[in-house]
């Protein structure tokens, strides 16, 4: 019995040896980035786009659709949202699959600005400290209108803008409520909910996009039902 729990103690103190190690390197790769390229300078290079368009312009049911299918809690932390971390692994392990992300809009916006390429542990590391850096210097609309605007939305959009103008062809703030969360719902899996590629697929996301607004009280059922029988304009 004395060397069993010798040997899980042992097991223990190399599991958090490990984990050390990992956000050290994390850590380094954040201030190593944030060194190359200051956050303004992202910032500048984003809003340095033709196409970028401001939150202010953007319609209200769109960006309360994203944030309760990508962060339902992002007016709540500061950049790391371990409840919600949680709460998607447990659904994974439910679905015996990846169905939800734990990533907040924040670490997504990280990740698109600072480490797009790198799928390292490390990197998700670096991407949780740099969330943090972020919310310290950016309010959560300044946020969000980043995250509109360099998040891929499939079929060659990259933005907002170009993604509304390529699906609808109209503005972003032209879009009609079944236009704004359909495309709140591409963004999770370009590739697969591309109304171009797998129009089925993008409306079945839709629903899901509606079904948890519902969920976080931006939406009642009646107004579930309208958006998701509407005629594109």
């Amino acid at each position: 019995m004395k060397i069993f729990k010798n040997i899980i103690a042992f097991v223990v103190v190399i599991l958090i040896a490990a984990i050390a190690l990992f956000a050290a390197n994390g850590y380094i790769k954040y201030r190593s980035a944030l060194g190359e390229v200051s956050l303004p300078e992202k910032i500048d290079d984003v809003k340095a786009n033709e196409h970028y368009y401001t939150i202010d312009k953007i319609p209200d049911i769109y960006v309360k659709a994203v944030v309760a299918v990508e962060d339902r809690r992002y007016y709540y932390h500061n950049g790391f949202d371990i409840i919600g971390t949680v709460r998607a692994l447990l659904a994974d392990i439910k679905a015996g699959a990846m169905v939800e992300g734990g990533s907040t809009i924040t670490q997504q916006l990280a990740k698109n600005l600072y480490f797009p390429q790198d799928n390292t542990l490390e990197r998700k590391i670096a991407e949780v400290f740099m969330a943090f850096y972020i919310e310290k210097n950016l309010d959560k609309d300044g946020i969000l209108e980043l995250y509109f605007n360099c998040i891929y939305f499939g079929s060659g959009y990259y933005c907002i803008y170009d993604a509304a103008m390529g699906y609808f062809g109209k503005e972003p703030s032209e879009m009609n409520d079944y236009e704004a969360t359909l495309l709140a719902g591409i963004p999770n899996a370009p590739s697969v909910y591309s109304p171009k590629v797998n129009p089925e697929l993008a409306h079945n996301r839709q629903e899901k996009v509606v079904a948890t607004m519902a969920e976080c009280g931006y939406l009642t059922a009646e107004e579930c039902d309208r958006i998701l029988v509407m005629q594109k304009e």
